[in-house]
């Protein structure tokens, strides 16, 4: 079946933008240049669920570039697509289904439509594909070779998977890359999540009260931001002990989100896991408290206990919801509950997704490489691969770095060396 996209006369204003991605993505395009000579990926098929961005673009032409025979996109979210890069993309020769605005219906369509294309490979953000897969299309799974993974919600579901026993194939999560998590989700989020929320809203950050739950390292890159912006007070919210004391020791205020619910101007959600805010929550919030999420999926903050508390909502700004509670105080939902640097933004610069999206290319070389000597598992990308991105990078920004000398390397390997 041909390509579903909003509109093929867009195509033009996506090949601009596809362009601005290339100029800023550099290790990508390096490995795009060896591929095109070398056809690694030759008579391979390969389905893709991804944000379709212009950086998914690029990575989405390196692949086709490197042999493949068929590549087929879907989007990893009914409300990130960038519809004029998915018109350049069915122009350059890759199937696409996706388009800004989905149904949920939509949605699960247009990923069963890159199941039904028979890949080989298949690359992911989320583990929508990799779920469709495993719980209606088990013939299909036990083809593939393997199998990428962008994001954490997404490998903490595949991690469920491999538990139970139910793998398929084996997947490369390209979420714990150092070069993907260190930098994607910290600078990356960090960044893009303000970009969305500043492009809905216009506000001052400075002076306000910015609650972010969750310290993970999307946590860390989107306190780090809000601190960086003047934000009178950064509090955040953690189960987890460790994170916790991190926080503290990072300078940030720790406290539970039923305290924070009355102090904070500003809650942004990033746990990976829902209900983080909900109706006791959103019950002690100020007039006027905006409501983002940075997670992957629109559970973290709880929507039908905001929808119980309304007695009418309106859309007051594009991405913007108002939600008036019975006492009159307004709360604003951005962009749906859904990712809120993609809804009301562009997602992470290109320079950080040149990193992430480098990792999933040579992931999908080291699978074809290994294919049938490794085990139905969730693997780490192997830190040769880790460290070739980061000295490529390195060597793209025009930086250098030392070298071990011979006896530097032989007294790390040693055990009789001390004092």
């Amino acid at each position: 079946m041909s390509s579903r996209i909003k509109d093929p006369g867009l195509a033009r204003e996506g090949r601009l933008k596809l362009e601005w991605a290339e100029k800023h993505m550099p290790v990508l395009m390096k490995l795009r240049e060896e591929g095109s000579r070398k056809k690694p990926l030759e008579g391979i098929r390969v389905g893709a669920v991804l944000h379709v961005t212009k950086e998914t673009g690029v990575l989405m032409m390196a692949l086709k570039d490197s042999g493949a025979e068929e590549v087929v996109l879907a989007a990893s979210n009914p409300l990130s697509t960038q519809d004029d890069v998915a018109a350049a993309l069915v122009e350059y020769g890759i199937r696409v289904y996706a388009w800004r605005g989905q149904s949920v219906d939509d949605y699960y369509w247009c990923i069963r439509q890159v199941v039904e294309s028979n890949p080989d490979i298949v690359l992911d953000d989320g583990a929508d594909l990799h779920a469709t897969l495993h719980s209606s299309y088990l013939d299909k799974a036990s083809r593939i070779i393997g199998g990428t993974e962008e994001t954490t919600t997404g490998v903490i579901r595949l991690k469920a998977l491999e538990r139970e026993g139910r793998l398929m194939y084996p997947v490369i999560a390209v979420n714990n890359a150092y070069t993907k998590y260190l930098f994607d989700n910290r600078y990356g989020t960090g960044q893009s999540t303000f970009d969305g929320i500043l492009r809905s809203t216009n506000i001052l950050v400075a002076g306000k009260v910015v609650v972010v739950a969750g310290y993970g390292w999307v946590g860390k890159g989107i306190a780090l931001r809000a601190r960086g912006l003047g934000a009178r007070r950064v509090i955040v919210t953690e189960v987890d002990p460790i994170r916790a004391l991190e926080a503290v020791f990072d300078g940030f205020e720790v406290m539970p989100m039923a305290e924070a619910a009355s102090l904070g101007d500003i809650f942004i959600t990033a746990t990976g896991n829902k209900a983080v805010i909900r109706r006791e929550h959103l019950e002690k919030m100020r007039d006027g408290a905006i409501l983002a999420n940075a997670g992957h999926f629109n559970v973290e903050i709880w929507i039908p206990d905001l929808e119980a508390l309304a007695v009418s909502k309106r859309v007051i700004r594009e991405n913007v919801t108002e939600y008036t509670l019975r006492d009159g105080r307004r709360l604003y939902l951005l962009a749906e509950g859904r990712l809120v640097n993609l809804v009301s933004a562009e997602g992470h610069p290109s320079e950080v997704m040149d990193m992430s999206f480098a990792n999933q290319y040579m992931a999908v070389q080291y699978l074809l490489r290994n294919k049938g000597g490794l085990e139905r598992k969730v693997y780490n990308p192997p830190r040769e691969l880790d460290e070739m991105i980061a000295r490529l990078k390195l060597e793209t920004m025009g930086i250098r770095i030392d070298e071990l000398t011979p006896e530097q390397a032989e007294y790390l390997r040693s055990w009789s060396l001390g004092t």
